[in-house]
């Protein structure tokens, strides 16, 4: 029984603990990263576009799937009634992620010559905690 409230709290009950938000934050930044990831790779490697330009356009993608599904399940109480304006200042943190991937896969790639796929993976990661904690606190707490 406690298993099962656990998994409840955990997966099913709106939440407003920053802890359960981060969990489900990174199961939605792994649906989210296959999506980026994947146009990323698509987008350069079938259609030749310039890596550079490929991963602005894979994040814009990740970041349209990143709202829905945070806004459906990991921020589920919600303090913005101005679906707008929450959606603006989401995509500006979003943006403002997207300055520092475009230049830490760029300074992993070109100047210290590692594959732009690698250095993907590695500012993900660190963007997965910018974006989190800037969410967090600006907008839904």
């Amino acid at each position: 029984m406690a298993h099962d409230n656990l998994l409840q709290k955990l997966f099913r009950n709106q939440t407003n603990k920053t802890w359960v938000q981060f969990l489900r934050y990174i199961l939605v930044g792994w649906i989210v990263f296959i999506i980026d990831f994947g146009s990323l790779f698509f987008l350069t490697e079938v259609f030749g576009i310039y890596y550079l330009i490929s991963a602005a356009l894979a994040f814009t993608l990740g970041l349209i799937a990143n709202y829905f599904l945070s806004i459906g399940w990991v921020f589920n109480i919600r303090i913005q009634t101005k679906k707008h304006f929450e959606f603006g200042v989401f995509a500006l943190i979003g943006i403002i992620g997207l300055f520092f991937n475009e230049v830490l896969i760029w300074v992993l790639t070109e100047d210290q010559g590692i594959n732009y796929l690698i250095s993907k993976i590695f500012t993900s990661i660190l963007i997965l905690f910018w974006n989190f904690y800037a969410r967090k606190f600006i907008l839904f707490s």
